[in-house]
């Protein structure tokens, strides 16, 4: 019964995390599209920052089997774009670099989502770096760099709303990384 109820736990975190997900998305890009001057396109950026705070906790729960440096370093970097509102780019950007190596690394997310949010990470990247260099290419960039960030991004959000997490092997990650950690005997001495 208790696995039962573990699985479902994890399923439920993982569509939660996407309803949080979607929120983000949508309350962002109305924020972006209606600018600070208007208080409902500030709501928006309010609300889609909540939103991805709550995203980068039980993504941080979910991948930390994986690594868990790694997913509390992505956590780290999350958090800081947070709070960073406009020029958070660049920290969204390892974010979604980590997160991207973390479900390419697991099993219980396709790769394919990962290799999208690798790339949407190195987009956003592109985009932060660009803009310090030259903001006239980063804005003819920006374009591109978007609709690679928006697939990367949208495709997980989709996964986990849809599908959830493979709990089956989300839980021999979590069992594979609690087990003690023996060298081998020629290591040992």
């Amino acid at each position: 019964m208790k696995d039962g109820t573990s699985s479902e736990s994890r399923r439920l975190k993982a569509r939660v995390a996407g309803i949080f997900y979607a929120v983000t998305i949508m309350t962002g890009a109305y924020g972006l599209f209606a600018g600070h001057s208007n208080p409902w396109g500030h709501l928006a950026n309010l609300v889609a920052g909540a939103a991805y705070l709550a995203v980068t906790a039980l993504l941080y729960d979910l991948l930390r089997p994986i690594n868990n440096s790694l997913s509390l370093l992505a956590a780290f970097f999350s958090v800081v774009g947070v709070a960073s509102g406009d020029d958070g780019f660049f920290f969204f950007g390892f974010y979604c670099l980590l997160v991207g190596f973390l479900i390419y690394r697991s099993s219980f997310f396709p790769r394919i989502i990962g290799a999208l949010m690798a790339v949407a990470g190195l987009a956003l990247l592109t985009n932060a770096t660009t803009s310090l260099v030259s903001p006239e290419l980063a804005n003819s960039l920006s374009r591109i760099t978007t609709a690679f960030d928006g697939l990367g991004e949208i495709s997980l959000t989709l996964w986990l709303l849809v599908f959830g997490v493979n709990v089956s092997r989300w839980q021999e990650h979590t069992n594979a990384s609690s087990a003690p950690q023996t060298l081998p005997y020629n290591a040992a001495r």
